[in-house]
């Protein structure tokens, strides 16, 4: 494993704590382009490195009462579902087209978090079942087909569907990326080969800067962190646009 590869689980760990999203996406291109690992692949092992640092991340904000129990149970229940079907939708696309299918997404995600948001008093939390479920089915199906935690997908979902403020957002982001992220993984297990020693260096990594970007995340503004995370995203499509 190279340096890069290294600063690149650093890069997929402070995104998760920091946001409560975005290592999902940059873990794919981390294995494949960094690490070398085939597409395929790298799918199953991108959800087995996200959902434990997802794991850690949540347990972390878990502790500071950062995590909406209801609503992480119902992304929880239905996301689960869908990580499963997702997965069996990965070997319908050749590993060039899986790779442009993910960077498509990804601009569609950065260009979304560039639309100015409304300003609206903030209401309190409230995850209605038929809502949640659906929101948390859809983000599912996408975690289990490119192998992405959802979390750019679950905070929004969170915010509109569950109206959850920004922490308990991301908190219960994380919670639900583990969850989501280990159905999909075991959906995977099987399929190709899982270089374990490779997988543990990459969670334990990503693991420690989901704990850092945790401690850091209300100190930063959070249109700084949007800005930032928005230019990484669009930096990182073009480069597998490219490579794809």
């Amino acid at each position: 494993m190279n340096a890069l590869a290294l600063l690149g689980a650093v890069a997929i760990g402070l995104s998760l704590g920091l946001t409560g999203a975005g290592g999902s996406i940059l873990t794919l291109p981390v294995l494949v382009y960094l690490a070398g690992i085939p597409p395929r692949e790298a799918v199953g092992l991108s959800l087995l490195i996200v959902g434990t640092a997802a794991l850690i991340g949540a347990w972390q904000r878990a502790r500071a009462g950062d995590v909406h129990l209801k609503a992480a149970g119902m992304f929880v229940i239905s996301g689960m579902a869908g990580a499963a079907l997702g997965a069996k939708l990965t070997p319908l696309l050749s590993p060039s087209e899986l790779m442009i299918t993910f960077a498509a997404l990804m601009v569609v995600i950065a260009v979304s978090m560039l639309i100015p948001r409304k300003s609206a008093i903030q209401t309190a939390p409230e995850c209605k079942p038929f809502r949640c479920l659906l929101a948390g089915i859809t983000v599912g199906v996408l975690t289990g087909f490119l192998g992405v935690g959802g979390g750019f997908l679950l905070m929004p979902a969170l915010a509109k569907f569950a109206r959850l403020p920004l922490r308990a957002a991301t908190g219960t982001s994380l919670a639900v990326i583990a969850c989501n992220s280990a159905a999909g993984f075991i959906a995977h297990l099987g399929e190709t080969p899982t270089p374990w020693a490779l997988a543990a260096v990459f969670a334990a990594i990503a693991g420690a800067g989901a704990l850092a970007g945790g401690k850091f995340t209300s100190r930063l503004p959070e249109k700084s962190l949007r800005y930032a995370f928005v230019s990484l995203v669009l930096a990182t499509a073009a480069f597998v646009f490219w490579r794809a």
